[in-house]
């Protein structure tokens, strides 16, 4: 079988170097019973060959289960993986075989491997060595005969450095490694692809496919597409459905692409942080972070100007109980002697110079105000994760990405706000 027909038969459009390089090692490795490791940026299409190595063994007959481990919570991937006996936790009301047990004598895909938890990392690393695992709740040993494909788009010997994924566990998984190519270094795979998916959408909704430019051909092959695959789709699906015009130039494509002070935020990456319990934060979190630090300095004010004006008797202690928040206005009033209850609120002062006064009433007004911004602050964080949601059809994988957040933290706020989807 050539290459050429592994593309047909999986659906995979491309003629790049790095891309048939791949697809030689998926198929070279498919015939044994190798530990596979994919990496590749989010997007480029990594399960797609996890599929190739598991038609193209002996295993084909047999079960194929993808698991994305960055969308099961913690505290049940255990259980999800490998099973757990009736009455090991509050709601097992009966016993349940995990997927590794399931998908015996066939192959496991197991998605975004880095955001596995270390404890489950112990027991897969005992599934790989010895073919053993244990039930949730269980003292007896089970046996399987499973073969690992992992994926992962972050740096896994980053993530082993900082004490966030076992050194044993990588190099076990990485015993054939395949690098999924990003859609920027694949050339004119993109202008391929491009006419694929506006083909696809032109069928769907009944109109005549798209046509691009010259121009706009440059301008596709120049982007860089953070999204990879996912996002040229989107692109393309947007432009067919949108578009009177079926012959786009430049100018018109353009506006389909996120500009730079319009971009969702991408992936940001802490580097420095190894004290933190988290290795991945978006752009997004360190933003609300920012904010409801905000909100808590407001709510500590808040107490303080109740204290100010219940106590006229306040100085150099009540100060130095709040020396993180007014730190700036001491240095800016210290050498105004005039005023000695400058230093303390800069909000006073001006309105004690233009005549008028504080009372309690004005404050409590002040702090349903603060109150209002942090639960609108909720209410846009709701409407941004229930559009998404919608979006994509409720796909907590696609939703995430698009918010630029993991799934673990989508997760987390479906079921903090309670939200139904």
């Amino acid at each position: 079988m050539d290459i050429q027909t592994i593309k047909n038969r999986f659906g995979i459009i491309g003629n790049s170097t790095q891309l048939n390089h791949a697809i030689k090692v998926a198929m070279q490795v498919a015939p044994t019973e190798m530990t596979v490791l994919i990496t590749g940026e989010s997007g480029v299409g990594k399960e797609s060959f996890s599929k190739i190595i598991h038609q193209l063994s002996v295993r084909k007959h047999g079960q194929f289960i993808a698991v994305n481990c960055g969308a099961i919570p913690e505290g049940t991937i255990d259980s999800e993986l490998f099973g757990h006996e009736k009455g090991s936790f509050t709601g097992a009301y009966e016993s349940r075989k995990g997927y590794f047990e399931v998908t015996d004598g066939g192959t496991i895909f197991l998605d975004e491997i880095g955001e596995m938890p270390l404890p489950t990392q112990s027991r897969l690393l005992r599934v790989l060595e010895n073919g053993e695992f244990i039930r949730v709740g269980s003292s007896k040993v089970n046996k399987t005969d499973v073969r690992v494909v992992a994926a992962t788009n972050v740096n896994l010997i980053k993530a082993v450095e900082k004490g966030k994924f076992r050194e044993d566990l990588y190099y076990r998984l990485n015993t054939v490694p395949i690098f999924v190519p990003p859609l920027r270094e694949r050339g004119n795979d993109v202008e391929l692809l491009f006419r694929k998916f506006s083909s696809d959408f032109a069928e769907r909704y009944n109109v005549s496919p798209i046509k691009l430019s010259e121009d706009a051909k440059s301008a596709l092959l120049s982007y860089r597409y953070p999204g990879n695959i996912r996002q040229l789709k989107n692109i393309a699906e947007q432009i067919s459905l949108l578009e009177i015009e079926r012959e786009v130039n430049a100018e018109v494509l353009m506006k389909y692409f996120p500009q730079e002070g319009n971009m969702m935020p991408a992936l940001y990456r802490s580097e420095s942080d190894k004290s933190s319990d988290k290795e991945n934060f978006s752009e997004r979190d360190i933003l609300y972070k920012i904010l409801f630090d905000m909100r808590n300095d407001v709510e500590e004010l808040k107490k303080l100007v109740h204290s100010v004006l219940k106590n006229e008797n306040y100085g150099d202690e009540l100060i130095k109980d709040h020396e993180g928040l007014f730190e700036v206005r001491h240095n800016e009033f210290k050498n105004d002697p005039s005023d000695s209850n400058a230093p303390y609120l800069l909000s006073a002062k001006k309105e004690e110079e233009a005549g008028n006064d504080y009372d309690l009433e004005e404050v409590q007004d002040a702090e349903h105000e603060v109150e209002d911004e942090s639960l609108s602050l909720e209410k846009q964080e709701k409407e941004m994760i229930n559009r998404a949601l919608a979006k994509n059809n409720n796909k907590r994988k696609y939703a995430a990405q698009d918010l630029g957040i993991s799934e673990r933290t989508l997760y987390r706020k479906i079921k903090q706000y309670d939200l139904q989807n």
